[in-house]
């Protein structure tokens, strides 16, 4: 996962086709009218640590909508969260003002791999072959 600095994200809002969507939007309706099509990001906002609505909605975007760019999780986010927003299906983060960056990227070192299923390795360890087990 890519995590970026509170503050150093403006510079690249317009490097790309991005979709920002709230925590109350239904996804269905926007997949049925198109919204998705061009889309290389799509941020999901935490307006507090304790809203994981965009937990959700970043699981279907993944699997139910097929998305395959950049889900980026903005607002409010800690480090405990950055595992569970990877294994949900977020490929970057913007972390919240006062995170430190390197305490952040040292929680992806302390699990090696999961035996559930998640977002982007639905199976669960005990039904993946030698050449898809990969570490979390």
């Amino acid at each position: 996962m890519k995590l970026i600095a509170h503050g150093a994200d403006a510079a690249s809002a317009g490097d790309a086709k991005v979709l920002k969507i709230e925590n109350d939007t239904e996804l269905a309706a926007l997949a049925t009218g198109g919204a998705f099509g061009g889309v290389e990001r799509i941020e999901l906002d935490f307006p507090k640590f304790t809203d994981g609505r965009a937990f959700s909605q970043a699981v279907l975007l993944r699997r139910r909508f097929g998305f395959a760019g950049d889900i980026r999780a903005t607002g409010d986010v800690l480090i405990d969260q950055l595992v569970q927003m990877a294994r949900s299906g977020f490929t970057s983060a913007v972390l919240a003002e006062g995170v430190d960056a390197a305490a952040a990227e040292r929680q992806f070192a302390r699990y090696s791999a999961f035996y559930q299923g998640d977002a982007l390795q639905p199976r669960p360890h005990f039904a993946r072959n030698d050449s898809t087990q990969e570490a979390a």
